[in-house]
């Protein structure tokens, strides 16, 4: 069977879990290896995402190591016989991987719940909204760039038009504030966050700057759930690029950073009127 060239975030994270069942069996790469009746090299290319692993190759593992989570197991073996190409694909060698995992990763999630503090989430943002963001990249992005970044960042809403996937947006005054390309296209988009928090599935709870003690971290962040919680993903905003984290420590600490979030935000209702209170206040200023 050939190396995977590229293997795709899910292939990698099956891989991962892989190693991390060993690793908690004490178990080393050779180990398995004799266990399982296979060259080491083997292991490291399951370990890695280069090579597929059948349902029955992971139970076999799971089994070597003594996992008896069952849950997590079967969610691995569905991971496993996945043979769908996602849309992003199309834009492999266009775009970064750094965006096609994030595609990914909101494709496949059962539930996002999304922090952000400079400006609104992809998701959620209009065309005009998100071409002005990418026009003040530093340094510019050529005009084609900015183009496919735009039609890509679109075609990630297909899970907010209609709303397929439950999202939960926290978003900081800041963000809501913060123009990119003048008063209209900031207030078209809060009108646009207005009509997407009276949809089904879509919760947005606005932060006000008056937040004392406010939990979450300073960058721009996706908290996204899997089918088992061993299999939550979160996904961080940095100036450069976009980080992905599964360990199990990280993943308790932005729990508890959203569970403090969601006792801190405005209630749906008081986020809608706060959120109509700015974009009056912009209108009326800029009017």
């Amino acid at each position: 069977m050939p190396l995977r060239r590229e293997p795709t975030l899910r292939q990698r994270r099956l891989g991962a879990e892989m190693r991390r069942m060993r690793e908690q069996a004490g178990l080393g790469g050779s180990q398995l290896a004799r266990e399982l009746g296979l060259a080491p090299t083997q292991v490291t290319q399951m370990e890695t995402g280069k090579i597929g692993v059948s349902a029955e190759r992971l139970r076999t593992v799971a089994a070597a190591c003594s996992c008896s989570n069952a849950p997590l197991i079967e969610a691995l073996a569905e991971m496993a016989t996945e043979r769908r190409k996602g849309w992003w694909e199309e834009y492999r060698g266009t775009v970064s991987t750094d965006l096609l995992d994030l595609a990914e990763l909101e494709d496949a999630s059962r539930q996002l719940t999304t922090y952000t503090i400079t400006f609104v989430h992809g998701l959620l943002q209009t065309r005009a909204y998100a071409a002005s963001v990418f026009a003040r990249a530093i340094p510019p992005l050529p005009d084609h760039e900015v183009d496919v970044r735009l039609n890509f960042r679109m075609q990630r809403q297909h899970i907010v038009h209609p709303n397929t996937t439950p999202i939960r947006a926290f978003i900081h005054e800041a963000a809501l504030r913060m123009q990119f390309s003048g008063p209209k296209v900031l207030a078209d988009q809060l009108d646009v966050l207005i009509k997407h928090s009276e949809q089904p599935g879509i919760s947005i709870r606005a932060v006000p700057f008056d937040v004392e003690s406010l939990p979450g971290p300073s960058e721009n962040f996706t908290y996204a759930e899997g089918p088992v919680a061993e299999l939550d993903t979160l996904q961080i905003d940095t100036s450069h690029n976009s980080l992905i984290f599964d360990s199990p420590a990280q993943l308790a600490s932005y729990r508890e950073i959203l569970r403090r979030m969601a006792s801190v935000a405005l209630s749906e209702e008081e986020s809608r009127d706060f959120i109509r209170r700015i974009k009056k206040e912009i209108e009326s200023k800029h009017g």
